[in-house]
């Protein structure tokens, strides 16, 4: 006879309710995934430089036309709030002050990744594609290269393409946005 453990899955109030009362706090370093929270990868100097780096790029290159969301939640339904290393989300004049932005505000996210490769590709992009966001980059700092995901269909990405050191990455959502990958790498 099989013993059945039994699962509590937290929605979205749930997880901002533990935030609220100290359960969890500003230092933990976890995501809301299906309705369980999960660990992060700690942050190293390289993926920081990765994203500062980014971050700045970015910017010059949206102007006031987006916002520029670094390492912030994302709410793609009740059960699932991840934080993406980066999201370039439709400019909001409140900012997002009142609610985290979801798959609708989004022109598309970027996860960086190291030591959470795996994670990043076979559990978060996914959920992306499910949710309809249209665009994603993963980063593999180890393969120095970038994979662009676009065209969500039955929650994975149909289209992939993988740029590397000397070739320029184009958004597919937001065309203003053309990289030199070496210009990610530094």
């Amino acid at each position: 006879m099989a013993l059945q453990i039994a699962r509590r899955q937290f929605t979205v109030n749930d997880y901002h309710r533990m935030r609220e009362t100290g359960i969890l706090t500003e230092d933990d370093r976890v995501e809301l995934i299906d309705g369980e929270v999960r660990l992060m990868s700690p942050v190293g100097p390289f993926h920081a430089a990765i994203v500062k780096r980014l971050n700045a790029l970015l910017s010059t290159k949206t102007g006031e036309q987006a916002i520029i969301s670094i390492q912030d939640p994302i709410q793609l339904d009740d059960h699932t709030e991840p934080e993406p290393d980066i999201a370039i989300l439709r400019f909001d004049d409140t900012w997002y002050a009142q609610r985290h932005p979801t798959p609708a505000d989004i022109f598309f996210v970027i996860e960086v990744a190291d030591t959470s490769l795996e994670y990043d590709r076979d559990e978060k992009l996914p959920r992306y594609a499910a949710s309809g966001i249209q665009e994603a980059w993963l980063i593999d700092i180890e393969a120095e290269t970038v994979a662009q995901y676009t065209q969500p269909a039955h929650n994975i990405y149909t289209l992939k393409q993988t740029f590397k050191r000397g070739e320029l990455i184009r958004s597919a959502t937001f065309p203003a946005i053309t990289l030199p990958v070496d210009h990610i790498f530094g």
